[in-house]
Protein backbone atom coordinates (compact mmCIF):
# COMPACT_ATOMS: atom_id res chain seq x y z
CA UNK A 1 0.00 0.00 0.00
CA UNK A 2 2.85 2.48 0.69
CA UNK A 3 3.48 3.42 -3.39
CA UNK A 4 -0.64 3.80 -3.58
CA UNK A 5 -0.37 6.20 -0.57
CA UNK A 6 2.43 8.34 -1.76
CA UNK A 7 0.80 8.72 -5.23
CA UNK A 8 -2.30 9.76 -3.86
CA UNK A 9 -4.04 13.16 -3.40
CA UNK A 10 -7.05 13.83 -0.60
CA UNK A 11 -9.77 16.15 -0.97
CA UNK A 12 -11.82 17.19 2.34
CA UNK A 13 -15.17 19.36 2.60
CA UNK A 14 -15.61 20.03 6.65
CA UNK A 15 -19.33 21.33 6.68
CA UNK A 16 -21.12 22.22 10.00
CA UNK A 17 -19.84 23.54 13.66
CA UNK A 18 -16.24 24.11 14.50
CA UNK A 19 -15.94 20.77 16.42
CA UNK A 20 -16.78 19.09 13.36
CA UNK A 21 -13.79 21.35 11.80
CA UNK A 22 -11.75 20.04 14.53
CA UNK A 23 -12.31 16.59 13.95
CA UNK A 24 -11.23 17.40 9.92
CA UNK A 25 -8.11 18.85 11.07
CA UNK A 26 -7.39 15.70 12.94
CA UNK A 27 -7.86 13.37 10.04
CA UNK A 28 -5.66 15.73 7.86
CA UNK A 29 -3.32 15.42 10.54
CA UNK A 30 -3.40 11.51 10.27
CA UNK A 31 -3.19 11.53 6.72
CA UNK A 32 -0.20 13.90 6.37
CA UNK A 33 1.74 11.82 8.81
CA UNK A 34 0.58 8.83 6.47
CA UNK A 35 2.20 9.95 3.39
CA UNK A 36 -0.95 11.22 1.51
CA UNK A 37 -0.94 14.51 -0.30
CA UNK A 38 -3.15 16.65 0.81
CA UNK A 39 -5.18 19.41 -2.26
CA UNK A 40 -7.17 21.83 -1.67
CA UNK A 41 -9.78 21.28 -5.32
CA UNK A 42 -11.76 18.26 -5.49
CA UNK A 43 -10.76 17.47 -9.04
CA UNK A 44 -7.10 16.97 -8.14
CA UNK A 45 -8.23 14.41 -4.72
CA UNK A 46 -8.27 10.66 -5.94
CA UNK A 47 -9.89 10.52 -2.40
CA UNK A 48 -12.99 13.07 -1.30
CA UNK A 49 -13.78 13.23 2.26
CA UNK A 50 -16.74 14.87 2.78
CA UNK A 51 -17.00 15.51 6.62
CA UNK A 52 -21.16 16.01 7.38
CA UNK A 53 -23.16 17.86 9.74
CA UNK A 54 -26.96 16.84 10.38
CA UNK A 55 -27.72 18.91 13.33
CA UNK A 56 -31.37 20.38 11.42
CA UNK A 57 -32.39 19.84 7.97
CA UNK A 58 -30.76 22.94 6.40
CA UNK A 59 -27.79 21.33 7.55
CA UNK A 60 -28.93 17.76 6.47
CA UNK A 61 -29.60 19.59 2.67
CA UNK A 62 -26.03 21.37 2.75
CA UNK A 63 -24.65 17.88 3.50
CA UNK A 64 -26.58 16.03 0.78
CA UNK A 65 -25.90 18.38 -1.88
CA UNK A 66 -21.65 18.54 -0.51
CA UNK A 67 -22.08 14.63 -1.32
CA UNK A 68 -23.78 14.75 -4.86
CA UNK A 69 -21.50 17.43 -5.59
CA UNK A 70 -18.48 15.77 -4.81
CA UNK A 71 -19.86 12.22 -6.25
CA UNK A 72 -19.36 13.83 -10.09
CA UNK A 73 -15.53 13.64 -9.43
CA UNK A 74 -16.01 10.27 -9.47
CA UNK A 75 -16.39 10.59 -13.54
CA UNK A 76 -12.90 11.66 -13.66
CA UNK A 77 -9.85 11.73 -11.31
CA UNK A 78 -11.81 10.60 -7.81
CA UNK A 79 -11.81 6.67 -7.31
CA UNK A 80 -13.06 6.97 -3.33
CA UNK A 81 -15.91 8.88 -1.85
CA UNK A 82 -16.29 8.39 1.95
CA UNK A 83 -18.65 10.00 3.96
CA UNK A 84 -17.75 10.88 7.89
CA UNK A 85 -19.46 12.97 10.47
CA UNK A 86 -22.80 13.46 12.14
CA UNK A 87 -24.81 12.58 9.02
CA UNK A 88 -22.75 9.38 8.51
CA UNK A 89 -23.32 8.16 12.15
CA UNK A 90 -27.20 9.13 12.19
CA UNK A 91 -28.12 7.93 8.41
CA UNK A 92 -25.18 5.19 7.72
CA UNK A 93 -27.26 3.13 6.00
CA UNK A 94 -29.75 5.20 4.05
CA UNK A 95 -26.34 7.15 2.58
CA UNK A 96 -25.25 3.32 1.30
CA UNK A 97 -28.60 2.63 -0.13
CA UNK A 98 -29.21 5.50 -1.42
CA UNK A 99 -25.75 7.01 -2.95
CA UNK A 100 -24.00 4.10 -4.47
CA UNK A 101 -21.28 6.69 -5.31
CA UNK A 102 -20.26 6.26 -1.78
CA UNK A 103 -17.07 3.56 -0.77
CA UNK A 104 -17.80 4.35 2.99
CA UNK A 105 -19.23 5.53 6.21
CA UNK A 106 -17.51 6.84 9.20
CA UNK A 107 -19.54 7.82 12.03
CA UNK A 108 -18.37 10.80 14.77
CA UNK A 109 -16.45 8.23 16.98
CA UNK A 110 -14.31 6.73 14.08
CA UNK A 111 -12.91 9.60 12.00
CA UNK A 112 -9.19 8.59 13.84
CA UNK A 113 -9.55 5.35 11.59
CA UNK A 114 -9.60 7.11 8.06
CA UNK A 115 -6.52 5.82 7.22
CA UNK A 116 -7.42 2.11 7.74
CA UNK A 117 -10.55 3.14 6.25
CA UNK A 118 -9.29 4.44 2.70
CA UNK A 119 -6.93 1.11 2.73
CA UNK A 120 -9.72 -1.22 3.35
CA UNK A 121 -12.14 0.66 0.76
CA UNK A 122 -9.38 0.57 -1.95
CA UNK A 123 -9.43 -3.36 -1.60
CA UNK A 124 -13.00 -3.31 -2.65
CA UNK A 125 -14.44 -3.02 0.89
CA UNK A 126 -17.96 -1.35 1.54
CA UNK A 127 -16.47 0.45 4.69
CA UNK A 128 -18.92 1.20 7.78
CA UNK A 129 -18.24 2.08 11.35
CA UNK A 130 -20.36 4.36 13.75
CA UNK A 131 -20.91 3.56 17.30
CA UNK A 132 -18.15 3.97 18.23
CA UNK A 133 -17.93 7.26 20.78
CA UNK A 134 -14.18 7.31 21.82
CA UNK A 135 -12.03 10.31 22.00
CA UNK A 136 -8.54 8.44 21.63
CA UNK A 137 -6.74 11.18 19.48
CA UNK A 138 -3.41 10.15 17.71
CA UNK A 139 -0.06 11.49 18.75
CA UNK A 140 0.16 13.23 14.77
CA UNK A 141 -0.70 16.97 15.03
CA UNK A 142 -3.17 18.43 13.50
CA UNK A 143 -3.42 20.31 10.11
CA UNK A 144 -5.54 23.48 11.02
CA UNK A 145 -7.87 24.78 8.33
CA UNK A 146 -8.15 28.33 10.40
CA UNK A 147 -6.07 31.11 9.66
CA UNK A 148 -2.23 30.47 11.16
CA UNK A 149 -3.14 33.17 14.25
CA UNK A 150 -6.03 31.11 15.34
CA UNK A 151 -7.48 27.52 16.35
CA UNK A 152 -9.96 25.98 17.99
CA UNK A 153 -9.00 23.64 21.10
CA UNK A 154 -11.76 20.97 21.62
CA UNK A 155 -11.10 20.22 24.99
CA UNK A 156 -14.48 16.83 25.29
CA UNK A 157 -17.22 15.62 22.96
CA UNK A 158 -20.64 14.19 23.45
CA UNK A 159 -23.54 15.68 25.58
CA UNK A 160 -25.55 15.23 28.90
CA UNK A 161 -28.12 17.69 28.67
CA UNK A 162 -30.49 16.05 26.44
CA UNK A 163 -32.59 19.32 25.43
CA UNK A 164 -35.42 17.43 23.51
CA UNK A 165 -35.18 19.10 20.85
CA UNK A 166 -31.47 18.26 19.94
CA UNK A 167 -30.11 14.97 18.37
CA UNK A 168 -26.68 15.76 19.09
CA UNK A 169 -26.59 13.09 22.31
CA UNK A 170 -27.32 10.89 20.13
CA UNK A 171 -24.75 11.67 17.33
CA UNK A 172 -22.07 12.27 19.78
CA UNK A 173 -22.80 10.19 22.71
CA UNK A 174 -22.34 11.02 26.31
CA UNK A 175 -20.44 13.61 27.77
CA UNK A 176 -16.31 12.91 27.40
CA UNK A 177 -13.87 15.00 28.31
CA UNK A 178 -10.36 15.27 27.51
CA UNK A 179 -7.57 14.74 30.09
CA UNK A 180 -6.30 18.36 31.02
CA UNK A 181 -2.67 17.69 30.50
CA UNK A 182 -3.59 16.46 26.76
CA UNK A 183 -5.33 19.57 26.33
CA UNK A 184 -2.96 21.92 27.57
CA UNK A 185 0.22 20.08 25.75
CA UNK A 186 -1.93 20.58 22.35
CA UNK A 187 -2.56 24.45 23.34
CA UNK A 188 1.34 24.90 23.70
CA UNK A 189 1.81 23.20 20.83
CA UNK A 190 -0.38 25.40 18.44
CA UNK A 191 0.84 28.37 20.51
CA UNK A 192 4.30 27.29 19.36
CA UNK A 193 3.07 27.40 15.77
CA UNK A 194 2.18 30.55 15.83
CA UNK A 195 -1.05 30.44 17.08
CA UNK A 196 -2.62 33.81 19.16
CA UNK A 197 -6.36 33.43 19.53
CA UNK A 198 -7.18 29.99 21.36
CA UNK A 199 -11.06 29.11 21.19
CA UNK A 200 -11.90 26.76 23.54
CA UNK A 201 -15.13 24.50 22.29
CA UNK A 202 -17.18 21.50 23.28
CA UNK A 203 -21.10 20.82 22.79
CA UNK A 204 -20.97 22.24 26.97
CA UNK A 205 -17.86 24.00 28.03
CA UNK A 206 -18.64 24.83 31.59
CA UNK A 207 -19.44 21.08 32.19
CA UNK A 208 -15.66 20.21 31.73
CA UNK A 209 -14.05 17.69 34.20
CA UNK A 210 -16.90 16.91 35.75
CA UNK A 211 -17.12 13.46 34.33
CA UNK A 212 -13.19 12.35 34.87
CA UNK A 213 -12.49 14.88 37.82
CA UNK A 214 -15.55 14.93 39.31
CA UNK A 215 -15.89 18.55 39.58
CA UNK A 216 -16.27 21.44 37.16
CA UNK A 217 -12.43 22.00 36.14
CA UNK A 218 -12.61 24.30 33.29
CA UNK A 219 -11.84 27.34 35.42
CA UNK A 220 -9.17 25.43 36.34
CA UNK A 221 -8.07 24.55 32.71
CA UNK A 222 -8.27 27.88 31.73
CA UNK A 223 -6.32 29.74 33.88
CA UNK A 224 -3.42 27.20 32.46
CA UNK A 225 -4.08 27.99 29.34
CA UNK A 226 -3.87 31.58 29.61
CA UNK A 227 -0.13 30.89 31.67
CA UNK A 228 1.01 30.15 28.24
CA UNK A 229 3.64 32.50 27.71
CA UNK A 230 2.67 33.28 23.87
CA UNK A 231 -1.12 33.51 23.74
CA UNK A 232 -2.77 36.74 23.67
CA UNK A 233 -6.75 35.35 23.42
CA UNK A 234 -8.43 32.80 25.25
CA UNK A 235 -12.25 32.82 24.40
CA UNK A 236 -14.69 29.88 24.96
CA UNK A 237 -17.49 29.12 23.60
CA UNK A 238 -21.11 27.01 24.33
CA UNK A 239 -20.86 27.71 28.02
CA UNK A 240 -24.18 26.63 29.70
CA UNK A 241 -26.19 29.00 31.67
CA UNK A 242 -26.60 26.36 34.75
CA UNK A 243 -23.12 25.42 35.17
CA UNK A 244 -21.55 28.64 35.20
CA UNK A 245 -20.08 28.46 38.91
CA UNK A 246 -19.02 31.81 40.94
CA UNK A 247 -15.07 30.78 40.31
CA UNK A 248 -15.37 30.30 36.60
CA UNK A 249 -17.29 34.01 36.59
CA UNK A 250 -14.45 35.04 38.99
CA UNK A 251 -11.63 33.21 36.61
CA UNK A 252 -13.33 35.88 33.31
CA UNK A 253 -13.16 38.57 36.17
CA UNK A 254 -9.29 38.04 36.93
CA UNK A 255 -7.59 36.59 34.12
CA UNK A 256 -6.49 38.83 31.44
CA UNK A 257 -6.35 37.19 28.37
CA UNK A 258 -9.28 35.13 28.94
CA UNK A 259 -11.84 37.88 26.73
CA UNK A 260 -14.34 38.82 28.29
CA UNK A 261 -16.92 37.16 26.31
CA UNK A 262 -19.16 34.57 27.24
CA UNK A 263 -21.31 32.75 25.01
CA UNK A 264 -24.42 31.00 26.53
CA UNK A 265 -27.65 29.61 24.89
CA UNK A 266 -30.67 30.08 26.75
CA UNK A 267 -33.09 28.82 24.19
CA UNK A 268 -36.31 30.31 25.59
CA UNK A 269 -37.15 32.74 28.65
CA UNK A 270 -40.88 31.26 29.24
CA UNK A 271 -40.95 28.69 32.20
CA UNK A 272 -42.74 26.02 30.72
CA UNK A 273 -41.53 26.27 27.08
CA UNK A 274 -37.89 26.48 28.73
CA UNK A 275 -39.34 23.09 30.71
CA UNK A 276 -40.46 21.34 27.48
CA UNK A 277 -37.44 21.87 26.12
CA UNK A 278 -35.58 20.25 29.03
CA UNK A 279 -33.90 23.26 30.26
CA UNK A 280 -32.79 23.67 33.61
CA UNK A 281 -32.71 27.54 34.43
CA UNK A 282 -36.15 29.51 34.90
CA UNK A 283 -37.02 32.85 33.57
CA UNK A 284 -36.11 34.48 36.69
CA UNK A 285 -32.36 32.52 36.94
CA UNK A 286 -31.34 33.40 33.60
CA UNK A 287 -32.32 36.94 34.57
CA UNK A 288 -29.95 36.86 37.63
CA UNK A 289 -27.01 35.06 36.42
CA UNK A 290 -27.19 37.87 33.49
CA UNK A 291 -27.31 40.61 35.53
CA UNK A 292 -24.93 38.83 38.12
CA UNK A 293 -21.86 38.48 35.40
CA UNK A 294 -22.63 42.23 34.03
CA UNK A 295 -21.66 43.53 37.44
CA UNK A 296 -18.98 41.26 38.46
CA UNK A 297 -17.13 41.64 34.75
CA UNK A 298 -17.61 44.53 34.33
CA UNK A 299 -17.38 45.17 30.26
CA UNK A 300 -18.19 41.45 29.41
CA UNK A 301 -19.87 40.81 26.16
CA UNK A 302 -22.43 38.29 26.14
CA UNK A 303 -23.66 36.37 23.02
CA UNK A 304 -26.91 33.86 23.03
CA UNK A 305 -28.89 31.57 21.01
CA UNK A 306 -33.11 31.60 21.35
CA UNK A 307 -35.19 28.68 19.29
CA UNK A 308 -38.96 30.80 17.95
CA UNK A 309 -41.70 28.38 16.96
CA UNK A 310 -40.97 25.43 19.85
CA UNK A 311 -44.11 23.02 19.91
CA UNK A 312 -46.94 24.32 22.15
CA UNK A 313 -45.62 27.68 22.08
CA UNK A 314 -48.68 30.55 22.43
CA UNK A 315 -48.23 33.80 21.06
CA UNK A 316 -47.71 35.41 25.02
CA UNK A 317 -45.06 32.87 25.14
CA UNK A 318 -43.20 34.14 22.42
CA UNK A 319 -43.75 37.59 23.44
CA UNK A 320 -42.40 36.93 26.85
CA UNK A 321 -39.42 35.64 24.62
CA UNK A 322 -39.16 39.25 22.62
CA UNK A 323 -39.63 40.78 25.88
CA UNK A 324 -36.73 39.22 27.35
CA UNK A 325 -34.04 39.74 24.55
CA UNK A 326 -35.14 43.59 24.58
CA UNK A 327 -34.82 44.18 28.29
CA UNK A 328 -31.37 42.44 28.57
CA UNK A 329 -29.43 43.83 25.46
CA UNK A 330 -27.48 41.06 24.18
CA UNK A 331 -24.72 41.96 22.73
CA UNK A 332 -24.92 39.38 20.34
CA UNK A 333 -27.98 36.91 19.56
CA UNK A 334 -28.86 34.47 16.93
CA UNK A 335 -32.64 33.26 16.90
CA UNK A 336 -33.45 30.21 15.11
CA UNK A 337 -36.88 28.80 13.90
CA UNK A 338 -37.50 25.22 15.53
CA UNK A 339 -36.47 22.22 13.35
CA UNK A 340 -38.06 19.32 14.09
CA UNK A 341 -35.80 16.72 14.31
CA UNK A 342 -36.53 13.07 14.30
CA UNK A 343 -35.70 11.21 16.91
CA UNK A 344 -35.98 13.54 19.13
CA UNK A 345 -38.51 14.03 22.49
CA UNK A 346 -39.73 17.54 20.96
CA UNK A 347 -40.45 16.40 17.41
CA UNK A 348 -43.34 14.17 19.18
CA UNK A 349 -44.59 16.78 21.23
CA UNK A 350 -48.31 18.26 20.24
CA UNK A 351 -48.44 21.69 19.29
CA UNK A 352 -46.29 21.41 16.41
CA UNK A 353 -46.20 25.11 14.60
CA UNK A 354 -46.54 26.01 10.94
CA UNK A 355 -43.25 26.62 9.25
CA UNK A 356 -44.50 30.13 8.01
CA UNK A 357 -45.10 31.00 11.80
CA UNK A 358 -41.69 29.64 13.65
CA UNK A 359 -39.79 31.21 10.81
CA UNK A 360 -42.02 34.87 11.45
CA UNK A 361 -41.73 34.88 15.27
CA UNK A 362 -37.15 33.89 14.72
CA UNK A 363 -37.58 36.78 11.80
CA UNK A 364 -39.18 39.06 15.09
CA UNK A 365 -36.50 38.13 17.17
CA UNK A 366 -33.75 39.16 15.25
CA UNK A 367 -35.31 42.45 14.20
CA UNK A 368 -35.37 43.42 17.56
CA UNK A 369 -31.97 42.34 18.07
CA UNK A 370 -31.20 44.60 15.25
CA UNK A 371 -32.17 47.43 16.79
CA UNK A 372 -30.47 46.77 20.09
CA UNK A 373 -27.04 45.92 18.08
CA UNK A 374 -27.66 49.60 16.36
CA UNK A 375 -27.52 50.91 19.97
CA UNK A 376 -25.01 48.84 21.52
CA UNK A 377 -22.48 49.86 18.12
CA UNK A 378 -22.84 52.87 18.27
CA UNK A 379 -21.86 53.74 21.99
CA UNK A 380 -18.97 52.29 21.30
CA UNK A 381 -18.09 55.47 18.65
CA UNK A 382 -14.81 57.53 20.06
CA UNK A 383 -13.66 54.69 22.12
CA UNK A 384 -10.45 52.43 21.56
CA UNK A 385 -10.47 49.02 21.16
CA UNK A 386 -7.96 46.53 20.84
CA UNK A 387 -8.37 44.28 17.57
CA UNK A 388 -6.85 41.31 15.46
CA UNK A 389 -6.21 41.99 11.64
CA UNK A 390 -7.68 39.25 9.83
CA UNK A 391 -7.21 40.96 6.30
CA UNK A 392 -7.45 43.63 3.83
CA UNK A 393 -9.92 45.31 1.57
CA UNK A 394 -8.85 45.71 -1.85
CA UNK A 395 -12.89 47.70 -2.39
CA UNK A 396 -12.49 49.81 0.57
CA UNK A 397 -9.06 49.72 0.96
CA UNK A 398 -9.10 49.41 4.88
CA UNK A 399 -7.99 46.79 6.55
CA UNK A 400 -10.78 44.54 9.22
CA UNK A 401 -10.86 42.36 11.83
CA UNK A 402 -12.14 41.37 15.41
CA UNK A 403 -12.18 42.88 18.98
CA UNK A 404 -12.08 40.66 21.64
CA UNK A 405 -16.29 41.27 21.78
CA UNK A 406 -16.47 39.03 18.80
CA UNK A 407 -15.50 35.23 17.83
CA UNK A 408 -15.09 34.16 14.55
CA UNK A 409 -16.99 33.27 12.11
CA UNK A 410 -20.45 34.27 13.67
CA UNK A 411 -19.88 37.82 14.76
CA UNK A 412 -19.32 41.42 14.26
CA UNK A 413 -16.45 43.01 11.77
CA UNK A 414 -14.18 46.29 12.37
CA UNK A 415 -12.66 47.79 9.38
CA UNK A 416 -9.60 50.14 9.64
CA UNK A 417 -7.66 52.46 8.20
CA UNK A 418 -3.50 52.80 8.94
CA UNK A 419 -0.81 54.47 8.34
CA UNK A 420 1.65 52.05 8.19
CA UNK A 421 1.70 48.55 7.06
CA UNK A 422 -0.20 45.84 9.34
CA UNK A 423 0.66 41.76 9.40
CA UNK A 424 -2.32 39.46 8.90
CA UNK A 425 -2.64 38.23 12.55
CA UNK A 426 -1.36 41.38 14.35
CA UNK A 427 -3.29 43.04 17.93
CA UNK A 428 -3.45 46.97 17.01
CA UNK A 429 -5.52 49.24 19.01
CA UNK A 430 -8.51 51.01 17.06
CA UNK A 431 -10.27 54.34 17.73
CA UNK A 432 -13.81 53.77 16.83
CA UNK A 433 -15.25 56.16 14.56
CA UNK A 434 -18.29 55.01 12.72
CA UNK A 435 -20.72 52.10 13.72
CA UNK A 436 -23.90 50.47 11.88
CA UNK A 437 -25.86 47.21 13.78
CA UNK A 438 -22.62 44.86 12.96
CA UNK A 439 -19.76 46.63 11.66
CA UNK A 440 -17.63 49.35 13.29
CA UNK A 441 -15.30 50.98 11.44
CA UNK A 442 -12.05 53.13 12.74
CA UNK A 443 -7.97 53.74 12.56
CA UNK A 444 -5.58 52.52 14.24
CA UNK A 445 -3.76 54.47 16.74
CA UNK A 446 -0.30 54.42 18.49
CA UNK A 447 0.63 55.09 21.73
CA UNK A 448 -0.28 58.60 22.68
CA UNK A 449 -2.25 59.36 19.65
CA UNK A 450 -5.86 60.04 21.93
CA UNK A 451 -3.72 61.89 24.89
Amino acid sequence: MQNRVVSLNIGIVSLGCAKNLVDTEVMLGILGHEGYQIVAEPQEADVIIVNTCAFIDSAKEESIQAVLEMAEYKQDRCRLLIVCGCMAERYHDDILAELPEVDAVVGTGDYTKIAEVITRAFDGEKVVLYGHMNDDLPEESRVLSTPGYMAYLKIADGCDNCCTYCIIPKLRGHYRSRQMEEIIREAEELVAGGVRELVVIAQDTSRYGVDIYGSYRLPELLRSLCAIPDVHWVRVLYLYPETITDELIETFRTEEKLVKYMDIPIQHANDSVLKRMGRHLTHEQLNVLINKLRTQVPGIVLRTTVIAGFPGETEEQFEELLSFVTDMKFDRLGAFAYSQEEDTPAAKLDGQLPESVKADRAAKVLEAQAGISLVLQNEKIGTVTECLVEGYDEESLMYFGRTAGDAPEVDNTIYFVAEDELSIGEFVSVEVLNADAYELVGRVILEGDCE
